[in-house]
């Protein structure tokens, strides 16, 4: 049964002072505040982050980087490594924890533009082979159109997805691009799709300068059936990204026969290492915010606790005249104890409100920014969040409540 002259004489308590009630209140509403501010602020950030990687958080990339630098069975030093077909096949064969191996070409070296006309337009852009599916992997968003399907790979068509800044310098503002004709490097190109990029980075204006084409086409038509450029490994769901890469390199090794201490022959990047160093850096920011909004909040409890203090100072003679009644030490104890937990609950909770209340605000204004993308907490943070709550009100109650147990009645009734 709620007693309500009980919760009345807690109102009484804490509203008998109202600035030093409000003033100490307020640090522990500051601590939740932004504690629910920065947890927000670093979940908004991992969330740009996690779209800024795209599909690539969890692939791998494998390339010829240079030539062998030892011998190895009477192989000659400075052999270049030409990745095929037959590596792919071995590859899908042998290595486990793999969802699928892509032989990716590009027209021309790493990095060097093709010359591209269309009518009397004209620009230089790079051409990159694609499969089915790999949009993603890309960083690739297709505005208009349609991407590489499978009949195209398997027939060999010469369908081109091309990026917005191509399509800006090929096309005039009022065409449509979508089954217009380009000619690469001679070869003619019809268009299927334009794609943009949610790439934040500066790779996205290599993606948007780009044109996409089947891979099996780019082979075929630029005289590279024998030779893949780089080999891109889906890795399957729950397996180790960095085991497959390691069983990947040693079928290459023995394939090629490359010196176990030639490390520079293959190059590769490992989306899961890069994606983990930022989970990182991420949970670092988390721990860091804790360590700030408790650091905060115990030092809005130390102020609660100071309160409470001189609340039983004031009190000590209505204190010795309840022990003097019969109230045991341990009512008393709790009375002080609610008071103090009704004090931080409170403005522990307006706090998390508050803080709830700008993500919400502001989460709009970054809906279409990849940076920093829906700031937020999580339902298990919040709960975290109202039991650091009640912990500061305990610890900010020990003191006071011992202190009003610890009142002789007889001493007390004769305060001034």
């Amino acid at each position: 049964m709620i007693n309500l002259d009980h919760w009345r004489d807690i109102a009484q308590t804490l509203t008998r002072h109202r600035l030093r009630t409000l003033l100490t209140a307020f640090g522990v509403f500051w601590g939740i505040f932004m504690l629910v501010l920065l947890l927000g602020a670093g979940r908004g950030l991992e969330n740009g982050v996690t779209t800024r990687f795209g599909g690539i958080e969890n692939v791998v990339f494998i390339w010829s980087a240079y030539p062998t630098q030892r011998s190895l069975a009477g192989l000659a030093v400075g052999r270049r490594i030409t990745l095929s077909e037959a590596d792919v096949d071995a590859i899908n064969a042998r290595a486990e924890g793999l969802r699928r191996v892509y032989g990716i070409n590009r027209v021309g070296s790493w990095g060097s533009a093709q010359y591209v006309t269309r009518g009397a337009q004209s620009g230089s852009f790079g051409v990159k082979g694609t499969h089915p599916g790999l949009d993603q992997v890309e960083n690739l968003q297709v505005l208009n159109g349609r991407y590489v399907n499978a009949l195209d790979m398997q027939q060999k068509r010469k369908v081109a997805i091309i990026g917005t800044r191509v399509r800006d310098v090929l096309f005039r503002a009022d065409e449509n691009p979508i089954g217009a004709s380009i000619t690469i490097y001679g070869v003619p190109f019809q268009v299927v799709g334009v794609a943009g990029s949610f790439d934040p980075t500066e790779n996205a204006n290599n993606d948007l300068e780009t044109i996409y084409i089947p891979n099996r086409t780019l082979r075929y038509a630029f005289n590279q059936v024998d030779r893949f450029n780089n080999l891109l490994l889906l890795v399957a769901p729950g397996a180790d990204a960095r085991e497959v890469e390691q069983q990947v390199r040693e079928i290459l090794r023995e394939r090629h026969k490359i010196h176990p201490q030639d490390v520079g022959v293959l190059g590769s990047f490992n989306g899961q290492e890069e994606y983990e160093k930022f989970l990182g850096l991420f949970a670092g920011i988390r721990l860091f915010s804790w360590i700030v909004a408790i650091g905060t909040i115990l030092a809005g409890a130390v102020g609660v606790g100071n309160i409470m203090l001189i609340v039983v100072r004031e009190r000590t003679r209505e204190i010795g005249l309840r022990k003097a009644l019969g109230a045991t030490p341990r009512a008393i104890v709790s009375t002080i104890v609610q008071e103090s937990l009704v004090l931080t609950a409170l403005s522990g909770y307006f706090g998390l409100a508050a803080g709830v209340a700008v993500l919400e605000a502001i989460s709009p204004l970054f809906a279409t920014n990849d940076s920093f993308r829906s700031p937020e907490i999580d339902f298990a943070t919040a709960l975290l969040a109202l039991a650091v709550l009640v912990l500061s009100g305990l610890f900010a109650a020990w003191l006071p409540a011992a202190r009003a147990a610890a009142v002789n009645p007889i001493i007390a009734l004769q305060d001034e």
